[in-house]
């Protein structure tokens, strides 16, 4: 799986939330190069996960909504009246 690419803007954001989080978290000063690794390692390890589990929930949404649209077009269906 390709590594997904953010805006310079949001991955700098992200980066900064990580040396944050270090700092009240465990009391450590990480510099930049640190934290760029903190993302791309579990972003690594989790984009994979996020990235199948929004296919599965899309999934179930389509398939949700194929069966609502099915009944729908059965709704619209003709009935034969039976004449005796």
């Amino acid at each position: 799986m390709k590594t997904m690419k953010l805006p310079k803007e949001q991955r700098d954001q992200v980066i900064q939330r990580i040396q944050q989080y270090f700092e009240e978290e465990r009391g450590e000063t990480i510099g930049d190069l640190a934290a760029d690794g903190v993302f791309e390692f579990f972003m690594s390890q989790l984009a994979p996960i996020v990235y199948n589990q929004a296919l599965s929930d899309s999934r179930h949404l389509v398939r949700q909504q194929m069966s609502s649209l099915e009944e729908d077009l059965y709704a619209l269906e003709y009935q034969m009246k039976q004449t005796r």
